[in-house]
């Protein structure tokens, strides 16, 4: 349950920036004032976090809310439920839906619609109508009505020349073009990794060079253009020494990987598990040694879930034909905690700018701060904790997730936006 505030005392709270422990005043949507306060002195919401983190909330720019058009999947609401349980306080949503998001009409409906959410919902456009690759869409319009960014993610823009226009959108609106890398002449029936596990299971493979001919690509247009691209879950070892030579040359490019392609391998696909068919598919060793290398060395600027929820009905039927993807929101810090920080490959204040600040960076967001005046949006969190995933209890419409029963380091305590809070059951 969200709990609506005037003014909020939030006591003891470790900063993530300073590590220092202060007490700190919301009234409504703003920092108020910083400074100890007696409990018994004020008037309003306290919330005591016992020296917990308290970190700039939260932001995962890359997730799929189904609404419009495959509500039995996921809303807008239940994608904000998921959300603040993984302590993220913003998301942005991909074009995919049905009808796409393509028009300032859809971009107005998500704002609306998610407006009373505790998560701030951030729509992202198609680069094309309908996501087909050959009409630009609505660009002006939909930035103008909200809209945070612009992709046709799900599918590659396939046209180059479309996606040199949308380059050169970007460089007008200060936003970017979130590329989904696929040369889908490559990809055709493909369902998994092309390689020694795709062979012996029978599948028809994925080969690592359809996301590194397209990477290139974009590389090469955002250099020509001076656009702003972003490369949306970077998969492939080709694909992060890609992306670190074009930043070494100045190139105006930025990436993300997700937790599933950092923790997993196509031998998850062993078995014929549903839940480990994703896109772009899991690689392998090697490739997961590269992101975790890239995330280490900062080629790697983003960690987004590219959460994908699916009815059981679209994963509950054999290999080739389910669909791909999974929920990904609530096991994010847990996941960044056990892999990556307890094993020493970046310390929590570099994992959380990847899913926090790096993000607002990238989309010209605002950023919040703990600083009289600033936007109050926040996340608190235990950063020590262990703890079991358990996809029953999700707070997500969809039970897609090959994580269940996973062990956890780094819980959420809870979330702060809005002029709202909530607290999870620890």
């Amino acid at each position: 349950m969200n709990n609506k505030f005037e003014y909020l005392l939030v006591k003891n709270a470790k900063l993530i920036e300073s590590g220092e422990t202060v007490d700190f005043v919301v009234k409504g949507d703003k920092i108020d004032s910083i400074g100890s306060v007696e409990t018994s002195d004020f008037q309003g919401e306290t919330w005591d976090v016992e020296g917990k983190t308290v970190a700039c909330g939260l932001i995962d720019m890359h997730v799929h809310f189904r609404e419009p058009g495959q509500e039995h999947k996921e809303t807008l609401h239940t994608g904000s439920e998921a959300s603040k349980a993984g302590g993220f306080t913003s998301a942005c949503c991909m074009p995919n839906t049905k009808p796409t998001i393509d028009n300032e009409q859809i971009v107005s409906f998500i704002k609306e619609k998610s407006k009373n959410e505790i998560t701030n919902i951030y729509p992202i456009g198609a680069i094309s109508q309908d996501r087909k690759g050959a009409v630009l869409a609505e660009i002006a319009e939909m930035v103008e009505a909200g809209a945070v960014a612009i992709s046709d993610d799900g599918s590659c823009t396939m046209n180059s020349e479309l996606v040199r226009y949308a380059l050169e959108y970007s460089k007008m609106y200060g936003i970017p073009v979130i590329t989904h890398a696929e040369d889908h002449g490559l990809t055709r029936g493909a369902c998994m990794n092309e390689g020694l596990v795709s062979t012996k299971l029978g599948l028809k493979g994925w080969p690592s060079i359809a996301e590194d001919i397209i990477v290139a690509r974009e590389i090469l247009l955002s250099e020509f253009t001076g656009g702003k691209m972003h490369i949306a879950h970077t998969s492939t070892k080709g694909s992060v020494e890609l992306v670190r030579r074009g930043k070494e040359k100045g190139i105006n490019i930025t990436c993300e990987v997700t937790p599933h392609h950092f923790t997993l391998t196509d031998e998850a696909v062993l078995g014929y598990d549903t839940n480990a068919k994703m896109c772009p598919p899991l690689r392998e060793q090697k490739d997961v040694e590269a992101l975790i290398q890239g995330l280490k060395d900062g080629t790697v600027d983003v960690i987004a879930t590219d959460h994908a929820p699916h009815h059981i009905d679209d994963k509950d039927v054999d290999f080739p034909n389910a669909a791909m993807g999974i929920t990904g929101l609530e096991v994010a810090i847990g996941i960044v905690g056990k892999h990556l920080v307890e094993t020493g490959i970046l310390d929590w204040k570099q994992a959380l700018a990847k899913i926090s600040t790096n993000p607002r960076k990238i989309l010209n967001l605002e950023m919040p701060k703990i600083k009289v005046g600033s936007k109050a949006e926040f996340t608190i969190l235990d950063l020590d904790k262990g703890w079991t995933y358990d996809v029953s209890k999700t707070l997500s419409k969809s039970k897609n997730c090959p994580y269940n029963g996973w062990e956890m380091k780094g819980f959420v305590n809870g979330v702060v936006n809005k002029g709202m809070f909530w607290k999870a059951n620890n």
